[in-house]
This record gives C-alpha cells, sequence and structure tokens, in this order.
C-alpha cells in the first residue's frame, strides 16, 4: 500500500482548501456591492441566472430549472425566491399544466437591478486590481474541473 507523502496532508496543499478560502474572499469582496442592492451572495446568483433567461428562455424558466442552473435544491432555492419575490425582483407562479412547476420571471424592478449591477461590477474589478486575462484562465481551468468532477460522479 502506498502511503501519502506527508506534505499532501498538510491544509495549504488541499486543492479543496484554496477553492473554499478563495469563494469565502471573493464572496466577501462582492459583499458593499451587494449590500448596495440589496441582495445576498446566492439571491445575486439567482438574478444573474433570471437576467441571462431574460435575454435567451430556457423553455421551461422554472424553479427546477434554477435549480439544476446553480446547483442547488429547492429547499434552498424555495425561501431564497420568496424573498427576491418580498423585493419585488421576481414572480413566481405556478404552471397551469402542471401545479408542481413553478416558473419564474423578472418583474421591470428586476429588470432595472440589472442595469445597477454592470457600473458596481466594473468598480469592484477595477478597484481589486486583478488581471481580467489571469481571472478568465482561472474561470476556464475550474470549469474544466468541475466538468471532470462531475464525470466522475
Amino acid at each position: 500500500m502506498n502511503s501519502l507523502p506527508v506534505d499532501s496532508l498538510k491544509l495549504d496543499s488541499q486543492l479543496c482548501f484554496k477553492l473554499y478560502a478563495a469563494s469565502r474572499a471573493v464572496i466577501r469582496a462582492y459583499k458593499p456591492m451587494l449590500d448596495q442592492l440589496g441582495l445576498t451572495y446566492p439571491q445575486y446568483l439567482a438574478m444573474l441566472v433570471l437576467w441571462e433567461w431574460q435575454d435567451n428562455a430556457p423553455e421551461q424558466p422554472t424553479v427546477k430549472a434554477l435549480g439544476e442552473r446553480l446547483a442547488l435544491d429547492s429547499g434552498t432555492l424555495t425561501p431564497l425566491l420568496k424573498r427576491l419575490q418580498q423585493l419585488q425582483l421576481v414572480q413566481r407562479r405556478r404552471s397551469a399544466r402542471d401545479e408542481r412547476e413553478v416558473h419564474l420571471s423578472l418583474t421591470s424592478a428586476g429588470q432595472t437591478l440589472r442595469e445597477q449591477v454592470g457600473p458596481l461590477k466594473s468598480r469592484l474589478l477595477c478597484d481589486s486590481g486583478v488581471d481580467l486575462d489571469r481571472l478568465n484562465e482561472l474561470r476556464d481551468g475550474l470549469d474544466h474541473l468541475l466538468w471532470q468532477i462531475k464525470a466522475l460522479s
């Protein structure tokens, strides 16, 4: 039986820890922008998908489809979407064809919020001083990693 090198069990050698720490740091960096928008980070992610759908809607813009896109279950999404509905950013409607399906759409306030995000996000990126080409390379590498991990399961 092969034993692992001692360094492989150190925290700083763990890719999972680096991903976790980086994710937390990015969310922290987004917080001032999101506070101005009145959103939490998970709500922001849901809004990003809904804005995408505004431009290129799936056949069924449902809670289930949103959950699949965000890799979240309905138990997590339901309170998040209820809050977005309370904020009058999203409408949820039961399908007339199948009551189990809940269709999603943006309100006019939800559509308008999209216009506020661009300038705030640009300022966030400019203030960070991060090389955009490097960020794009990292994102593409993470996409590939996710694809490989999903292929294992």
